[in-house]
């Protein structure tokens, strides 16, 4: 591929909260010690991240946040990298944010999220011809409700802009949050249709094709992944088809080969937070694809990104080069 990648999508402040244990209704649990902050969403993390696993990578960032201190933060935390173009950013309203109950024994977590400026961001906002990128990745579909609405004829706003890339020769890629209720069917299923790499977690798979991948235990149904994959694929994914779980990554490449790369065995003690390693992972596998490598050395270096990630509390924070990133999987693995 050649030119950069564009990142579309959310752009949230998350308020980390160390947490003892979640609790039951009508409980109380105990927050450890003070909440932190850090850069969050589709957007935020994944262009921050692909910029420290290339400073080289040209950026494209698209996207709404509000006119307040939390925008700030947020233009801040990208300004550090030279290679993030901010110019396609709108300013309106109040910003994104999302307060993250981050359990200090399970390393488990849970969001609760305001909308904010995000709500608003639609497929005007991008001026298709300044944008010189050969992937456009956006994300999250199911929080992003100008492009959740519904379109006559593609089914929802958010298919309409991704058919829209693909007319400008732009490749497409999405990210679905994870999200309880019945909306995954009616609102992920038309983008699958305009998609040529999609990467999403176990949960989100399943909630899509309706392929249960998690027992009522919690334990992964290995065994069901290629199905999954495959009906994914019959929706419309043209090129990659993946889902990432702490067991490993699972993918279909373009001509429907399986791939099944293993997690890394990490040392006890290394995991600090899980806020951010989903898009970590996401963002390994494409830059991968723009790099034009295949899919399992993409879902390598996926699994890496997200040990990196795992390695501080914040989204971003462990993220390192490629080289540093390929050495850690290469000592992990």
């Amino acid at each position: 591929m050649k030119k950069g990648i564009a990142v579309a999508g959310n752009m949230i402040v998350d308020m980390l909260y160390p947490i003892n244990g979640f609790p039951r209704p009508g409980e109380l649990t105990t927050i450890v010690s003070d909440m932190t902050r850090a850069t969050g969403g589709c957007l935020c993390n994944d262009i921050i991240d692909m910029a420290a696993l290339d400073p080289s990578l040209k950026l494209t960032a698209l996207g709404r946040v509000g006119t307040d201190e939390a925008g700030d933060y947020l233009l801040e935390g990208m300004r550090v990298w030279p290679n993030i173009d901010l110019s396609q950013i709108k300013r309106e309203g109040t910003t994104s944010y999302t307060l993250v109950m981050a359990d200090e024994v399970s390393k488990q977590r849970s969001f609760y999220q305001c909308r904010g400026a995000n709500a608003a961001f639609c497929e005007a906002d991008i001026d298709w011809d300044r944008l010189d990128v050969s992937l456009l990745h956006i994300g999250y579909i199911l929080l992003l409700d100008a492009l959740d609405a519904p379109d006559e004829a593609y089914g929802t706003k958010m298919a309409r802009l991704l058919h829209t890339a693909r007319q400008h020769g732009i490749r497409t890629s999405i990210d679905v949050v994870t999200e309880a209720g019945e909306r995954f069917r009616h609102i992920v299923m038309p983008a699958l249709r305009y998609t040529d790499y999609c990467i999403i977690n176990e949960a989100e798979a399943q909630a899509t094709t309706g392929v249960q991948l998690v027992d009522g235990e919690g334990k992964l149904i290995r065994e069901n992944m290629i199905e999954a994959l495959k009906i994914m694929k019959s929706l419309g994914v043209s090129t990659w088809a993946v889902i990432h779980c702490p067991e490993g990554g699972f993918g279909l490449d373009e001509s429907d080969d399986y791939v099944e790369i293993p997690g890394l065995k990490l040392p006890e003690g290394y995991i600090k937070g899980s806020v951010g390693a989903g898009d970590a992972f996401c963002s390994g596998v494409l830059y991968a694809a723009w790099k034009g490598k295949k899919l399992s050395e993409a879902i390598e270096l996926g699994t890496a990104a997200a040990a990196c990630s795992l390695s501080q509390p914040g989204a971003t924070e462990g993220m390192r080069s490629y080289e540093e990133t390929m050495r850690l999987y290469q000592a992990l693995r």
